[in-house]
């Protein structure tokens, strides 16, 4: 067996810092400033520690531009490093003087932000060439200058430098030139060190005067070193956090609904503020809100591994040392601590939800067609939430009255128990588009659910699932006496045949609408209900919904034709009369036929009754002709029936009138169907 050390050329190491260790090379300026800011924080804490005495003064990382010179200089005031420093952590890659710092002053140096000792690298991914000229906090201390063009030979010399810290010099390359623009420095500072715990500072503030921008000498300083997230809640007032959003968020003009401060130091440490914001459009444009960081330096901004998918929805900040990223701190690594920071963002989340229920439920009920989305997207995707949440989740009815899941059970158990023992929700999704069929089931002394949302469909599924008979219905989906049976169930007086004439008459006058399919159905109603009355498959509609917001396999249900059908109330004093001159115009034209259709049902019949217990060989042919010649015969017979029917339908304009009235009232009568109806309801007039 053999072993040795497996060896690792600078040479070649160089290359693949520079090209592939962050995701994107914008990153630099992150790097190279949040080591000035580890370099103050250092001498802060060395300052409290005594190893340092003399004065601390000013400390601030300045971020300049020569675009003549092309080149982007980070200073600091910070610690510096001697000679030997520099050869131990810039010449040795991927040796952290922040892990060493951390080590020896681990009590006092939580805010110190570097770990992995990359960091510097990632200038060369935006220079030919960096200098660094730097002086220790040490008394005596000779300033050095270091220099490099991205491969393994450097330059290692004394130089002047009046004042300690360090200056990064980045000798822009041409292909990057692009970041030798003040305005984008500007840009990616507000992007990545927008809260660092250091003053950053860029140029000097502008004024308007005398009709243009003149600098001023004050620092323009990119940073709020104390954002609200590090403060504690009790040291903040609401305006406090409404600032702050705005300061997140200087383009949002709403107010959110309502904050979560989370400071959390077991069994790990989490600070930061999520908000509630008002989601207008879809939901999926409104993901990816939530800042993350770690020791106030930006981390990115998409954060499904650590924040629970419906939680995406929120805007604000997360800032946890303890959250494991990658060596570039470009994104996260999943390991057992980002599930338990997950688990406990969703607790948190529900116990203020729930808080907030119970300390001001009129608040809550104000707010909830706003915050139930929120809710909603937790409780289809999340089953520890979905638990909490049942216990402060709203329904609205179409009165505008809120109640919890069990207040609403008490209230309809009651009427709205059918005869099977399932207790029904009717529910509408458009209250003036589907009034008709709401007013109907309110006289019935019944309650209608408003479920408007975006979410709502998914969510009676879920609830469907959960509850024990329990089902929702759209208040559309049938004439009211089949939305909840009871025993009572009213008779109609038509034989089969009548029934049967009365449907194919409106049948034959149906509309001809794109991606809609119609079935006819006379129904005993009751005499104050509407003549004609049209109905939407519940199950199927539900289908079609969620294959609008799902896709994958559930398309299929997307790409089928609406399902209506046509409720003729057979009740109806105006559907009565029309069923008596239905009959009294076409009977003599129908009986010839129904007496044929008779005789040939009769053939038919025996002739099946001679095929019984046959097999196919063993049936005579001229038996197979004669069975095909009654069928085709009656086939003529209904094709002749229908005609008669059709006739009827055709010179009785009220048939259509019915018709087009029940498509009205669904907002389904549309234009040319639409001016037809105006005319002839003038004409009836």
């Amino acid at each position: 067996m053999a072993t040795g050390k497996i060896g690792v050329s600078t040479k070649d190491l160089f290359p693949i810092i520079k090209k592939f260790l962050y995701s994107d090379h914008d990153i630099f300026i992150r790097e190279i400033v949040s080591n000035g800011v580890d370099a103050c924080q250092k001498l802060k804490v060395l300052a409290q520690s005594g190893e340092f005495k003399g004065e601390l003064g000013e400390l601030k990382v300045s971020v300049s531009v020569d675009k003549d010179a092309k080149t982007i200089t980070v200073s600091d005031r910070g610690i510096g490093m001697t000679r030997d420093e520099v050869e131990k952590y810039i010449n040795q890659i991927a040796f952290s003087g922040a892990e060493e710092f951390l080590e020896k002053h681990k009590d006092d140096a939580a805010t110190i932000i570097g770990h992995f000792g990359l960091g510097f690298y990632s200038s060369f991914m935006v220079s030919d060439r960096v200098e660094i000229k730097t002086k220790s906090y040490k008394e005596g201390a000779q300033a050095v200058r270091w220099e490099c063009t991205g491969d393994p030979e450097y330059v290692l010399e004394d130089c002047e430098k009046e004042d300690r810290g360090t200056d990064i010099i980045m000798h822009v390359s041409e292909d990057e030139i692009a970041f030798c623009d003040d305005a984008k420095i500007k840009e990616l500072l507000t992007k990545y060190c927008k809260f660092l715990p250091i003053k950053v500072v860029s140029g000097k503030k502008t004024e308007w005067k005398d009709g243009k921008q003149v600098e001023t000498e004050e620092d323009n300083v990119i940073n709020n070193v104390e954002p609200a997230w590090v403060k504690k809640p009790a040291d903040l007032k609401e305006d406090d956090y409404k600032n702050f959003y705005r300061e997140l968020y200087p383009m949002q003009m709403d107010e959110p609904l309502f904050h979560i401060h989370l400071n959390v130091d077991y069994p790990f440490n989490l600070t930061g503020i999520l908000y509630f914001p008002k989601i207008k459009q879809n939901i999926d444009i409104n993901r990816n809100k939530i800042q993350l960081y770690c020791n106030q330096v930006f981390v990115t901004d998409s954060v499904e591994g650590i924040v629970p998918d419906f939680l995406t929805l929120l805007h604000g900040v997360i800032d946890s040392p303890d959250i494991p990223l990658n060596v570039s701190r470009s994104y996260l690594q999943s390991d057992g601590n980002v599930k338990k920071i997950s688990s406990h963002i969703t607790k948190k989340v529900a116990d203020r939800l729930e808080e907030i229920f119970k300390n001001d439920r009129k608040q809550f009920e104000e707010k909830w067609d706003d915050l139930k989305i929120f809710i909603q997207y937790g409780m289809l995707t999340d089953e520890k939430f979905f638990e909490r949440a049942s216990k402060f989740a709203l329904l609205k009815n179409v009165d505008g009255k809120y109640f919890t899941f069990d207040e609403y059970k008490e209230l309809i158990k009651a009427e709205q128990t059918d005869k099977d023992g399932n207790l029904v929700y009717l529910y509408t999704t458009d209250k003036q588009m589907q009034y008709t069929f709401v007013e109907s089931a309110k006289n019935k002394g019944y309650d209608v659910l408003l479920l408007d949302g975006q979410l709502d469909t998914p969510v009676v599924n879920q609830l469907e699932q959960k509850w024990e008979k329990s089902k929702f219905t759209r208040v559309d989906s049938d004439v009211i006496d089949k939305l909840i049976v009871k025993d009572n169930a009213r008779e109609l007086t038509l034989t089969t045949r009548e029934k049967s004439e009365v449907e194919e008459t409106f049948r034959s006058e149906l509309p001809t609408l794109d991606k809609a399919t119609f079935t006819v159905s006379v129904e005993a109603l009751g005499d104050d209900d509407m003549p004609v009355i049209v109905t939407q498959n519940e199950w199927m509609r539900r289908m079609k919904e969620m294959s609008a917001m799902q896709g994958g396999m559930m398309s299929f249900y997307g790409e089928m034709p609406d399902s209506f059908n046509i409720v003729v109330n057979g009740n109806h004093p105006l559907v009565k009369k029309l069923i008596e001159n239905l009959q009294s115009e076409t009977k003599s034209k129908l009986a010839p036929v129904y007496a044929d259709m008779d005789i040939a049902n009769t053939k038919k019949g025996e002739l099946a009754k001679a095929k019984e217990g046959k097999k196919d060989d063993e049936v005579p042919q001229a038996d197979k002709d004669a069975l095909a010649d009654v069928e085709r015969q009656l086939s003529d017979l209904q094709d002749k029936k229908n005609s008669v029917l059709k006739s009827f339908a055709e010179s009785n304009k009220a048939v259509s009138q019915l018709i087009d009235l029940a498509l009205l009232s669904n907002g389904m009568l549309k234009g040319e169907s639409l001016t037809k109806f105006i005319k002839r309801s003038v004409d009836l007039m």
